[in-house]
């Protein structure tokens, strides 16, 4: 159960792009909140709102001296993540599989008119 409650957590903060670019850019690399901030056209406080979201997923880890605030990843939400994902991968290479000898076996519209 409270595995499923970090899950929930996960996926939902990776569900709003602007959260999604922010981790993408910290797997470069510790960024300021004004770093991530900038390329996406949004206040601090905005930044900061979406940050927190990604914190209570375990996701990334802010540490702060002074007035500067620094993020840094953590990337054992996402293995998590991926783990689960990789589950159900299986069954949706089987269902590609299934369409594509589908669509190979299929007539083209060329062999149906003559």
């Amino acid at each position: 159960m409270v595995e499923d409650v970090a899950m929930d957590a996960v996926f939902h903060a990776l569900a709003h792009g602007a959260r999604r670019q922010m981790v993408h850019r910290l797997s470069s690399g510790d960024l300021t909140v004004g770093e991530l901030a900038e390329p996406l056209s949004m206040s601090l406080a905005g930044a900061s709102k979406h940050l927190k979201v990604l914190e209570r997923a375990g996701l990334i880890q802010r540490t702060v001296t002074g007035r500067r605030h620094v993020c840094r990843l953590l990337p054992a939400p996402l293995a998590a993540a991926e783990a689960w994902l990789r589950f159900y991968e299986r069954y949706w290479t089987e269902r590609l599989d299934a369409l594509e000898a589908f669509v190979v076996a299929a007539p083209t519209q060329n062999e149906e008119e003559t």
